[in-house]
């Protein structure tokens, strides 16, 4: 399970440190586009289920294509080497608009990767929602 929020930097080759306790998990992953212009890893077990999924969806709607080049055409193998670390491929950092500082938070089966005032901002956002957001979910059955 992938917890907690941690803060890291990229450095000038788009080398990312991934946080030490998921590190053996990862040492083959998925990074990804992801929702809210942050990045998404996956290990390879989770990113085939999801992949799966997306491949069965009917072809004939356009929210199903559209979702799927979204993933899967921007996604790229990672592998962290020696130090700990990945690169995260240059398209995927200008479409998050990564700068030098991201956190990295920990969402059950998968991580993200935020800029680091872009995640402030998306959280500070929620934190004061979160009311209403609890709301909407309680009413949902969660």
């Amino acid at each position: 399970m992938f917890i907690g929020e941690y803060h890291h930097a990229i450095d000038e080759k788009g080398r990312l440190a991934i946080p030490v306790k998921f590190r053996s998990r990862l040492a083959k992953a998925v990074v990804t586009r992801g929702l809210d212009f942050c990045l998404v890893v996956y290990e390879l077990k989770e990113w085939k289920r999801l992949a799966d999924k997306l491949a069965a969806l009917p072809q004939s709607h356009a929210d199903n294509r559209a979702f799927a080049r979204l993933m899967l055409a921007g996604a790229m193998d990672v592998t962290v080497d020696g130090q700990g670390r990945v690169v995260v491929p240059e398209y995927l950092r200008d479409f998050a608009k990564l700068g030098r500082e991201v956190v990295i938070a920990g969402l059950y089966n998968r991580l993200e990767i935020w800029d680091k005032s872009a995640w402030a901002e998306y959280k500070s956002r929620t934190e004061k929602d979160s009311n209403q957001i609890a709301e909407r979910l309680g009413e949902m059955g969660v």
